[in-house]
């Protein structure tokens, strides 16, 4: 693979904003080789997010701790940043021999040596044409602290971990009380993660409760940053949001093969998709004003938050199926489709943001007025026409389904998140 093709791949999966976007006074955007050289000019000083690298990274030696997954786990455990390689601690440009860097070899160090493994790390060049650099870009974990393993040349069988971070310039090792605090932190990330999503969907539980007086069953969505973008960093306008979810559309067919029952986002309609609405902090779509459609609501979050809503016991009095009047009906295809287009407009809403976090995909499929039979119509059973199958369970309560989304992910893996999240909501049917 070439500079240039290695580059662009990972490039787009790297952070907009770092130490030295702030110190050139740059807007967010892409790392830059006269970005680098402007700030070795400048004698920019190493710092907790930046370390000068003057030569590739080396396999240990002599029983030493592995250098390279030292340095990843320390910036990681700290608020990320960058290792520059091919630059002196003088602020010399030195270039490295691109034949001679390894990545793959990089990030099996990585995959081996730090603990938790660190899925977002981010390894590209940087060229002018005569001289390479090596840029590593570290993500700042929600799952620090990562330990370093490693083993002594004395004794090569005794096996240990440490705990490495970033002291401004340097390199420290954790002691026992920080280590503890690490975890707690971690662990206090998680339950505010949690309850995040939760709120959101608390909230556009409250909404529809609002809107929609007849018994209904609702698929409801939320897709969050582990990294939310901070706020005023970057704020979508109208035209964006609405290239947004136009995209999305066209996203949520390609993830499915062009082959779908159209979802929420097509049964919204043009003329309302193409209006969103301002909101606090968020761009706002939805039809609740028609009597005629399927009720959608769809919000781009400013932070990089998506939430979808979609009712999935609309139907017209003319199709109404016989009987069970008490069961409210979840169609299969339906929720697939809902599926497709909440992945397609999370990824659309994160290619928009540049966001270089992993998304938090949660879905659930709930009653908004009180717990209600819930029934799956499906077409395994009855042939060319949904209908729910005799051994079909009918829940009062759906688990909500969760799935993560990498950053700037690939096609494929969009397809895998949303029918990931399909199954295990269906799954809960006995379907």
């Amino acid at each position: 693979m070439g500079i240039s093709d290695t580059s662009a791949s990972a490039q787009s999966r790297a952070r907009t904003w770092t130490r030295l976007h702030q110190h050139l006074g740059c807007v967010p955007g892409p790392l830059t080789y006269d970005m680098v050289r402007q700030a070795a000019a400048d004698h920019l000083e190493e710092s907790d997010d930046l370390d000068w690298k003057r030569d590739l990274p080396l396999p240990p030696m002599h029983g030493q701790w592995n250098e390279f997954a030292k340095d990843i786990s320390a910036m990681a455990n700290t608020r990320g940043g960058l290792l520059i390689y091919g630059v002196t601690n003088d602020h010399k440009i030195k270039g490295v021999d691109w034949e001679k860097a390894d990545l793959r070899q990089y990030a099996q160090w990585v995959r081996n040596h730090v603990h938790p493994y660190l899925p977002d790390l981010v390894m590209f060049p940087l060229t002018d044409g005569a001289t390479t650099l090596l840029v590593v870009d570290v993500p700042a974990s929600e799952m620090a602290p990562h330990l370093v393993h490693g083993r002594s040349d004395k004794d090569k069988e005794q096996q240990a971990f440490t705990v490495p971070y970033r002291d401004r310039d340097h390199t420290a090792w954790m002691a026992e009380h920080q280590i503890e605090r690490a975890y707690r932190d971690r662990f206090a990330r998680v339950g505010r993660a949690e309850e995040e999503v939760q709120r959101h969907i608390d909230f556009i539980t409250q909404t529809i409760a609002a809107h929609v007086s007849a018994p209904s069953a609702w698929f409801i969505a939320v897709s969050r940053p582990q990294r939310p973008l901070p706020r005023g960093a970057y704020t979508m306008n109208r035209d964006e949001a609405r290239e947004v979810l136009e995209a999305a559309v066209t996203r949520a067919r390609v993830l499915q093969g062009g082959e779908s029952v159209p979802g929420p986002l097509v049964g919204m309609g043009p003329d309302t998709r193409l209006n969103p609405r301002p909101g606090l902090r968020r761009w706002v779509c939805n039809n609740f004003e028609s009597s005629i459609n399927r009720e959608v609501i769809t919000e781009l979050y400013y932070d990089g938050t998506v939430v979808v809503a979609a009712n999935l016991s609309f139907v017209r009095a003319s199709e109404e199926p016989p009987g069970q009047e008490d069961d409210l009906f979840v169609s299969e295809s339906l929720v697939t489709a809902c599926c497709y287009d909440f992945v397609a407009t999370a990824q659309e809403q994160q290619r928009k943001l540049r966001l270089d976090s992993t998304l938090q995909l949660t879905a659930a499929i709930i009653s908004p007025d009180k717990p209600r039979a819930l029934a799956p119509r499906t077409f395994a059973w009855g042939g060319g026409l949904e209908s729910t199958p005799p051994y079909a369970r009918r829940p009062h309560h759906i688990q909500p389904a969760h799935t993560v989304l990498s950053p700037a992910a690939a096609d494929d893996e969009g397809h895998s998140s949303a029918d990931e999240l399909c199954t295990d909501l269906m799954s809960q049917f006995g379907v």
